[in-house]
């Protein structure tokens, strides 16, 4: 049984009839409920009581650290079956880590921890890695972001990584680390015992100047498969030596996530090499990267190669316009893998999206999720990609927020939400204008089919 409740204020009422349901369920959420430290005396004795609950999430609560400590008093009790904890801003700080490192040290079953967006800062996290070092800790995921971490807790954490070859995922993102820091954590990472598969490192303070380092981790560590340092300033340099990482045999990586970090149309070279023979990677962000359309033709080239596996691009915010259409187009005609592309902020214009129809039409394409807001579009080019959504049954979803398609658009898209051979179920229209008629019409039409989920 789940218990899934959020954005609800909870009067005493409401909250003693869920306390009754919460006794046997397995996954309890309550994010954005407007609990207290109050609260959490009553989760404890739930946490302690139901051996059947494995999972709890409370995020977004002025708990406290008061009501941290209520909660572990549950955690710690034997009969607790806990696995995965969520505590993402909950206004606690370093207070709770003691608290928190017990639970850690004592609760085998506890295996995700996510406190993410808590002023806990590095004596807080130091605590923390001391808990993790415990022999009865079995954690796999631990999630740090927005934590005020500096450089300073990187020692603790390389000893954690060291001992503890259970943890799979490590995100530090948005916590002001800086190079040094980065280059002394990759140290942690390319040892032995290290077998981290997931490591988010956006907003770090990273430059071009540590990516030497990750780059040995990529290509020393065969279990690293989900990599993100977007929102770092590696520019072309800082690409260049990644790839050279991310090209080696060895490296299996799966999804890179490289959004906002300076690059230019000059690491699509690289890029497109990596698309085309790294058979492991299914996904790439380059979002809010200035690639232009020579970059995003080299990356379109890519994506024809046999050896290409991408499943997932995007490319929102690229400096993209009509032009690298026709090659998008092409890349769509030939890659059966491709699912999800995110063109969105660029000015394809209705031209640009009539030549992708071409591509999206075709036998090969498998395309799934298509993000297309904000292009430049109007009411033109509806038709056309009316008949790519009644013609291609794998296609479930449709971004097309931001564009000026009026009444003549919405409707045309409409006619084809009708069409049997439709099988778009999230129709995505944010800011997006029509008239009363048009709105009754969409009502109507999500009436009738309420499969369909359009979202303005």
């Amino acid at each position: 049984m789940e218990l899934d409740i959020q954005c609800e204020e909870m009067s005493p009422s409401r909250w003693a009839e869920l306390l009754s349901t919460m006794k046997s369920c397995k996954t309890i959420r309550l994010d954005d409920c407007n609990l207290s430290s109050s609260n959490c005396e009553d989760l404890s004795s739930i946490i302690s009581t139901n051996p059947s609950l494995t999972e709890l999430k409370l995020n977004n609560n002025e708990l406290g650290d008061a009501g941290i400590e209520y909660l572990c008093k549950g955690l710690l009790m034997p009969s607790c079956s806990l696995q995965k904890l969520w505590l993402q801003n909950c206004n606690l700080t370093s207070a709770s880590c003691e608290t928190l490192r017990s639970v850690l040290s004592a609760q085998p079953s506890l295996t995700e921890l996510h406190v993410g967006d808590n002023k806990l800062g590095t004596a807080g996290v130091k605590v923390l890695c001391q808990g993790m070092m415990n022999p009865n800790c079995k954690l796999q995921k631990l999630q740090l972001e927005y934590c005020e971490l500096t450089a300073d807790v990187v020692e603790a954490l390389n000893a954690a990584l060291r001992s503890k070859p259970t943890l799979k995922e490590l995100s530090l993102s948005n916590n002001t680390l800086g190079d040094t820091a980065v280059k002394q954590l990759c140290r942690g990472l390319v040892e032995a015992s290290c077998n981290l598969e997931l490591l988010h490192l956006e907003n770090c303070g990273i430059t071009s100047d540590s990516c030497r380092e990750i780059s040995t981790v990529l290509s020393s560590k065969s279990s690293l498969i989900d990599l993100s340092v977007g929102d770092n300033k590696i520019r072309d340099s800082g690409l260049a030596l990644l790839c050279q990482g991310l090209m080696q045999h060895n490296c299996k990586i799966q999804k890179l996530w490289l959004w906002d970090c300076d690059l230019t149309s000059a690491s699509c070279e690289d890029l497109s090499r990596l698309i085309s023979t790294k058979e492991t990677l299914t996904e790439i962000s380059l979002i809010d990267n200035n690639l232009r359309d020579l970059g995003m033709e080299m990356l379109c080239q890519a994506l024809k190669d046999p050896k290409s596996k991408l499943q997932e691009l995007w490319v929102r915010e690229c400096g993209l316009t009509t032009a690298c259409c026709k090659a998008v187009s092409s890349a769509l005609s030939v890659s059966r893998h491709l699912k999800v592309l995110h063109m969105g902020e660029n000015k394809l214009g209705d031209a640009g999206v009539e030549l992708m129809c071409e591509g999206l039409l075709h036998p090969n394409c498998n395309i799934q999720s298509l993000w297309l807001g904000n292009c430049d579009l109007t009411a033109a080019c509806c038709a056309t990609l009316a008949t790519v959504m009644a013609t291609k049954q794998c296609l479930t979803e449709l971004d097309l927020s931001y564009n000026s398609l009026e009444d003549e658009g919405v409707r045309k898209i409409c006619e084809a939400l009708r069409n049997p051979s439709c099988n778009v179920q999230q129709l995505i229209l944010y800011d997006v204008f029509w008239s009363s008629e048009v709105d009754d019409e969409l009502r109507a039409l999500e009436d009738s089919k309420p499969e369909v989920k359009i979202i303005s």
